[in-house]
């Protein structure tokens, strides 16, 4: 499983996130002029979140509804710890299985899936416990979505953080 941590973020790069997020279609060139920063340092700053892993990619922003995927759950999965590479290889190999993370608890794994209703979901949790070193499942199906993924409150302390450091500083 990944898990290389990326950059970590300065104030700066929180604004350009922020201000993104407020216009995701924004150049480099009308970020400058928005936050009064040089355009080749937006450019710059881009480029090393993307680079650094900081920023993910595009898709993750999709909405899996307007694919037809309107069922989401999670599956707790129990694995064969010597067939850790197996399951990984697996999972990754269905592209309904959007999210896995490795856990504490009574699962080894967390998975996040989507399906077009019951019955596909059905076949996909078939087609995990087909994977070498899966033993058993437990499905939780999501009902409502009452918070998505959320990290504009992160930035913002990130940004206050910041401006606390430079208040002490001048004291």
């Amino acid at each position: 499983m990944t898990g290389a941590s990326p950059h970590l973020l300065d104030p700066l790069d929180a604004r350009i996130i922020l201000a993104l997020d407020k216009d995701p279609e924004a150049s480099a060139l009308a970020l400058s002029r928005t936050l009064g920063v040089a355009r080749n340092t937006v450019h710059a700053r881009l480029a090393r979140l993307q680079n650094s892993g900081a920023l993910r990619s595009f898709s993750r922003r999709l909405d899996p509804s307007a694919l037809g995927y309107s069922l989401m759950a999670f599956l707790s999965l129990s694995i064969s710890q010597t067939r850790a590479d197996s399951v990984e290889g697996g999972l990754r190999a269905i592209p309904e299985v959007i999210e896995v993370h490795a856990t504490t608890g009574d699962a080894d794994l967390m998975a996040k899936v989507v399906a077009r209703g019951t019955a596909d979901l059905y076949r996909i949790t078939n087609q995990i416990l087909e994977i070498d070193g899966i033993q058993r499942t437990s499905t939780a199906i999501s009902v409502l979505e009452v918070l998505p993924p959320r990290y504009d409150g992160l930035l913002r302390a990130v940004l206050q953080n910041s401006q606390h450091v430079e208040k002490e500083q001048i004291n």
